[in-house]
């Protein structure tokens, strides 16, 4: 199903509620940043036991819960491994409904292109429900290449309680878990310090590590500069009720189908609520919820925006800031570009 504004497309599929085959035009340059695992698409049957979502692996999907099962639901819940109702849609607009329910809520998801804005706007919306949901949206990130990666300010960097792989006849892990750092340049690595700024920074690993928002900023954001494709990729958030950055290095570290050491070059961007990620620090260290509270017969929401623009200098980004309808990004070496957002649509506290 595919969805267009000036400047910018996606595709979503229904049948999995991902968002898919996102491209942003700048300078008459077509740039894709989103990752697809090499057997998207080949006809390869998957394991067994298996997630749906693992068939498509790639792009962009929400959480719920995330990295977690609820009751029979196959990992990271229902929304990116059953089918969604199509509500409405037009051409820079799709609103669906998935067909299952999370923790007894309606689940509504709304993307949302504009001409001119280099932004997939996307809301999850549930209503009623029960109890505490763990979220996150799961962008993947194609970083082949290599790149480079800043955030706002983040009170601390930590691993959860377990590494993604611990019998080396499977695959590894290259960090130390559980572990925390204040600065991402000098984290605990089981061969010494990582410098969790740079991609790639081993040569064969699978690794989980969680950006904590710190309490002095506005906006939340993550900026990946491509240094070989001179772009950036974008992910904007409001700190207050997405209080996560959590990042997936998956780089040939497991061994095993379908990943079989081939899953190269991929950045999960993953932004989200989920408290038991935290291998040390507790949920009252976030700056918002640890989970989304879901209550009969009330509304919770999740607000994300993802984008995409051309960064002929390949710095990494020292800033990004919201004035009036604009959005600036600035390098650490002084590249500076303006780009159109809606200023409203992360209904940030204080306006940027």
């Amino acid at each position: 199903m595919k969805l267009a504004a000036k400047g910018i497309r996606a595709d979503f599929r229904p049948d999995l509620g991902l968002l898919e085959g996102f491209i942003v035009t700048d300078g008459g340059i077509g740039i894709a940043p989103l990752h697809r695992a090499p057997w998207v698409g080949s006809g390869e049957a998957m394991p067994a036991d298996a997630a749906p979502f693992m068939a498509r692996l790639g792009g962009d999907f929400f959480c719920a819960p995330f990295a977690e099962s609820e009751g029979d639901s196959p990992l990271h819940g229902w929304p990116p491994n059953s089918a969604w109702s199509v509500l409405d849609k037009d051409r820079h607009r799709v609103r669906a409904e998935l067909r299952q329910s999370v923790h007894g809520a309606r689940l509504i998801k709304e993307l949302t292109l504009r001409d001119g804005h280099p932004f997939v706007y996307q809301r999850h919306i549930f209503h009623g429900g029960r109890g505490c949901v763990t979220v996150a949206n799961h962008a993947n990130v194609s970083v082949k290449n290599g790149a480079l990666i800043r955030t706002s300010p983040k009170l601390r960097w930590e691993t959860p309680v377990t590494p993604q792989e611990s019998d080396s006849e499977r695959g590894r892990s290259g960090l130390v878990y559980p572990a925390q750092a204040d600065d991402p340049r000098n984290f605990p690595g089981v061969d010494g310090a990582v410098d969790l700024t740079e991609y790639p920074w081993n040569p064969r690993h699978e690794d989980f590590v969680v950006g904590i928002e710190a309490q002095c900023h506005a906006l939340g954001w993550v900026a990946v500069t491509r240094t070989v494709e001179c772009d950036l990729y974008l992910s904007l958030k409001n700190p207050m009720s997405v209080p996560m950055s959590m990042f997936w290095h998956s780089n040939g570290g497991r061994d095993y189908a379908p990943w079989s050491g081939r899953h190269v070059g991929c950045l999960g961007v993953e932004e989200g609520a989920a408290k038991h990620m935290l291998g040390l620090s507790g949920e009252e260290s976030l700056t918002g919820p640890g989970a989304l509270t879901l209550e009969p017969g009330g509304i919770a929401e999740v607000r994300h925006v993802i984008g995409a623009m051309a960064w002929p200098t390949a710095q990494p980004v020292a800033d990004i800031q919201i004035e009036g309808e604009s959005l600036i990004v600035s390098g650490e070496a002084g590249a500076k570009r303006t780009v159109p957002i809606d200023p409203d649509f992360l209904q940030l506290e204080d306006g940027q």
